[in-house]
């Protein structure tokens, strides 16, 4: 929802955007409230959260969703723009630069037969668009150099953004006092790195010095709660993007997070206040067997921890 704000303000969707949010998802209803206390570009609406998708797409921020898909193979598509700051932009970048045609699927996935049909037919669809001039994808991630010319050579436009609008948005509230905000991971929920070994690391730390902590939008409540009690940690309300949240830190204060894109865009806002942003490596023992390695050197690829 925030790179659509960007996209808007960039001038790529023209005089006039119409943001909807999907139903049901309390991370976007959080991030819309933020939002919509900011001053919003000219010419842009977020609309209430709605459970029906509108009939015409021209902008997505997640080419991977099924119902997204089937809205494209279903519809005339037009030009199509996707916004999307999360490291899926990669995946989505390599699957349609890459050789022949492959279904549109998320890493990891275990598709039913018409899933991979259904991603197959999307994939299709927008390389039809990419051949047309009608497909651009516009992130803040910075594309490898490499990767970046074969999706031109593809026929798609590729437009970063540095959130231009959001740093000349004045701040409403300042940022946590602690000198240290943790940001939570989803590595633990989704089974690619041991709970206890980041539960102990966790307390370490709290052991060390006080700080704050900004829960992932994913991570098990149950973990949270034992987080919460440990002495010297402030567990922060879940789902507003800590592009949001932590925008407010100032000079000598630091950010820490296990591999995240946020990373990438937090260094961008806050790197010109003095603050710093660094990665936590893994260490080798923290994975599980669910990590193979390719998945560990995709997933630290943009966090500047070694792989």
């Amino acid at each position: 929802m925030l790179c659509a704000v960007e996209a808007h303000h960039a001038g790529l969707l023209g005089d006039r955007t119409l943001v909807v949010p999907r139903a049901g998802l309390r991370p976007l209803a959080a991030t819309r409230r933020e939002l919509v206390g900011l001053a919003l570009p000219e010419g842009l609406e977020l609309a209430k959260p709605q459970e029906r998708m509108p009939r015409r797409l021209n902008a997505v921020g997640d080419a991977f969703s099924g119902r997204v898909q089937l809205r494209w193979i279903t519809s005339r598509t037009g030009r199509v723009v996707i916004v999307d700051d999360g490291l899926a932009t990669i995946r989505l970048l390599e699957l349609l630069s890459s050789g022949p045609a492959k279904p549109l699927l998320r890493a990891r996935a275990t598709p039913s037969a018409w899933r991979g049909t259904l991603g197959l037919l999307a994939a299709l669809r927008l390389r039809a668009a990419a051949r047309r001039g009608s497909l651009s994808v516009f992130t803040a991630l910075p594309v490898p150099d490499k990767l970046a010319e074969a999706v031109r050579q593809a026929g798609v436009g590729l437009t970063g953004h540095d959130f231009g609008w959001l740093r000349d948005q004045p701040l409403s509230v300042p940022g946590p006092a602690e000198r240290t905000v943790v940001l939570g991971t989803s590595l633990v929920r989704n089974g690619l790195v041991h709970r206890e070994r980041y539960l102990h690391w966790l307390r370490e730390l709290a052991e060390r010095e006080p700080f704050a902590y900004f829960p992932h939008r994913r991570e098990d409540p149950v973990d949270l709660a034992l987080i919460r009690e440990r002495p010297g940690v402030t567990v922060h309300a879940a789902g507003v993007p800590a592009e949001l949240t932590l925008r407010g830190l100032s000079a000598g204060q630091r950010v820490l997070s296990l591999p995240s894109t946020a990373i990438s865009s937090l260094r961008v806002l806050l790197s010109p206040r003095g603050v710093a942003v660094e990665p936590v490596h893994v260490p080798d023992d923290w994975w599980t067997s669910r990590a193979a390695p390719s998945l560990r050197s995709h997933l630290q690829m943009f966090s500047g921890a070694p792989s």
